[in-house]
């Protein structure tokens, strides 16, 4: 999932994804413990992935606007 498509969903909807993804994230886990999960990255991108979400919640809590910064300025 990319940031643009996060940041486009409501908070909401993010902090159902985040749920249903750490649901993901066991099975996963569950899966490669019984030598059943044949892709083992995917547990690598669904943690990408809530992290993703994680942060981008926590910018709205915040109040940041990562899209205003300009990159290199100090200011």
């Amino acid at each position: 999932m990319k940031n643009h498509e996060i940041k486009e969903m409501k908070t909401d909807e993010i902090i159902q994804k985040i749920k249903d993804e750490e649901k993901n994230l066991v099975d996963l886990r569950f899966s490669h413990q019984l030598k059943q999960l044949t892709n083992t990255a995917k547990i690598k991108f669904v943690k990408k992935d809530i992290a993703r979400m994680k942060t981008i919640l926590h910018e709205r809590e915040s109040g940041i606007n990562q899209d205003s910064k300009i990159k290199g300025d100090n200011t």
